[in-house]
C-alpha cells in the first residue's frame, strides 16, 4: 500500500511518512475541535446532533489539514490535493494542464526547440514548466532564461539524494519528464515515482548504438566506424536500463561512407529538431484525459 501512494503522490518514502502523518494528526485535530465545538451547542446526542457534527467536521478537516502540513512543510502538497478534491466535489475528473520538465545537459539546443514549439502553441494545456540541469555553467540555462522558464540545478552528488529532485518536481506540479541530453541516469525513485512518464531521445536508431557510454558524439563515430548507410533518431520511454524502454517513435535518415562523425551528427540534429517537440505534445496528449489520481 505504501509504494502505490508513494508512486501516485510522486514523494519519497520520507516524505510519505510525512504526508500520512499530516492526514493523522490533521483528521485528530478536526474530530477534537469538532467535539468541541458541540459542546458549546448544548445539543444532546441524537440524530441532529451526528448531522451538525458530520457538518462540522467536513468544514473543520481542510483547515486542519493544511494548518498541521504548513508545520511540517507539505502545504505544497496539501493545496493540490485539496484542489484535486475539489475538482471531483464539482464533477471535473479530467486534467487541464500538463506540466513537462525537461532534463539537459548541455547546450540545451533540443529544449530551446521543445521551448519554443510549445509557447507557439499558446494555451493548449501543455507547458514546459521547468528545465533541469547537472551543470551549474550549462548553456541550457541561458536557453532557459531567455524563454521565461523556471531552471533547477542539481548537483550529480544530489541525485543518489532523490528526495531534493522529488520535492521541486512537486513544487512545479510536473507531469512528465522529457531527457533531452541529459547525461545522468534517472534515478529509481523518479522512475518509481513517474511510471510511463518519461521520455529520452537518442541519437542512433535502437537497439543498435544503444547502451551506457553511447551518447553523442560516442555514438556518430561508431555509426561512422561500422560504414552504416542510415541512421536516425529513436524516443522512447525511460526504464531502469540505458535505452532499453519502449520505443515509441523512430525517424531514420540516409548517411554516406564520406560523411564525418560531425557531418552525421548535423543530419541526426535535424531530425530532432523536426521531430522531437511533436512527439512529446502526441505522448502527453495521449494521456491528458486521464482522470486525476
Amino acid at each position: 500500500m505504501f509504494e502505490r501512494l508513494q508512486k501516485k503522490w510522486k514523494v519519497s518514502p520520507k516524505r510519505l511518512i510525512v504526508i500520512l502523518s499530516a492526514f493523522a494528526i490533521g483528521g485528530s485535530l478536526c474530530g477534537y475541535l469538532g467535539k468541541k465545538l458541540m459542546g458549546l451547542t448544548g445539543m444532546e446526542k441524537g440524530v441532529l446532533y451526528f448531522i451538525l457534527y458530520i457538518i462540522i467536521v467536513t468544514l473543520l478537516w481542510p483547515i486542519c489539514v493544511i494548518l498541521i502540513s504548513s508545520l511540517l512543510g507539505e502545504f505544497s502538497f496539501f493545496k493540490n490535493y485539496l484542489q484535486k478534491v475539489f475538482n471531483r466535489m464539482i464533477g471535473r475528473k479530467y486534467t487541464t494542464t500538463s506540466k513537462i520538465a525537461i532534463f539537459a545537459s548541455g547546450s540545451g539546443s533540443n529544449a530551446e526547440q521543445i521551448m519554443k514549439y510549445f509557447a507557439s502553441k499558446g494555451n493548449q494545456g501543455i507547458e514546459v514548466a521547468l528545465i533541469v540541469t547537472n551543470k551549474a555553467k550549462a548553456g541550457v540555462i541561458e536557453k532557459a532564461k531567455s524563454q521565461a522558464v523556471t531552471h533547477f540545478i542539481i548537483e550529480n552528488r544530489d541525485l543518489g539524494n532523490p528526495e531534493i529532485l522529488l520535492n521541486e518536481l512537486e513544487r512545479k506540479e510536473i507531469t512528465h519528464i522529457v531527457l533531452a541530453g541529459f547525461l545522468q541516469k534517472m534515478p529509481t525513485e523518479i522512475l518509481k515515482a513517474f511510471p510511463s512518464k518519461i521520455i529520452n531521445i537518442h541519437p542512433a536508431l535502437l537497439p543498435k548504438y544503444g547502451g551506457e557510454g553511447m551518447y553523442g558524439h560516442y555514438v556518430h563515430k561508431a555509426v561512422k566506424a561500422n560504414q552504416e548507410k542510415e541512421t536516425g533518431i529513436t524516443i522512447h520511454l525511460v526504464n531502469e536500463e540505458y535505452d532499453k524502454g519502449e520505443i515509441i517513435f523512430q525517424k531514420n535518415c540516409s548517411i554516406s561512407v564520406e560523411d564525418s562523425p560531425e557531418e552525421i551528427a548535423a543530419k541526426v540534429l535535424a531530425l530532432e529538431h523536426l521531430h522531437f517537440a511533436p512527439v512529446i505534445e502526441g505522448w502527453v496528449l495521449e494521456d491528458k484525459l486521464a482522470p486525476l489520481n
